[in-house]
């Protein structure tokens, strides 16, 4: 089933972040946004990142290449060409959304600015209260 076994890569690398992937964008952005924060909080969640990483490629390891012991899954046919053009478009948007994630991004650009504005200045009224209560 070496189709299936390549549409399966696509979405476990994505899945795992490789660059070029949308799984990239989010992780990539995600961990920018803790270590802006919180350091360690970024370098578990690095860890956390590393072995979701491992298990998926085990997985693949595991599923593409195991030992097949059931007989009715030796059955099982490769991609029809109904399935591929059912996952040639999701394989499409995995790529593109890894190389460029602007489109997507933008939609929530007026609301993610809203909320750190509002973010901001809740923090600058709770500042003084703060530093009263001391």
């Amino acid at each position: 089933m070496p189709r299936y076994a390549f549409v399966f890569m696509i979405f476990m690398l994505g899945s795992v972040g490789l660059p070029g992937t949308g799984g990239f964008v989010g992780e990539f952005l995600i961990l920018v946004g803790a270590f802006q924060d919180n350091t360690w909080v970024a370098a578990l969640a690095s860890t956390g990142v590393i072995l979701g990483a491992a298990y998926m490629l085990y997985l693949y390891r595991r599923v593409i290449f195991g030992k097949l012991d059931k007989e009715h899954l030796k059955q099982i046919l490769d991609l029809e060409p109904r399935e591929i053009a059912i996952f040639t478009p999701l394989v499409i948007l995995v790529f593109w959304m890894g190389i460029w994630p602007d489109p997507f991004l933008s939609v929530f650009d007026a609301t993610v600015s809203n909320l750190l504005q509002n973010y901001q200045s809740a923090l600058a009224i709770a500042e003084p209260l703060n530093l009263a209560g001391r």
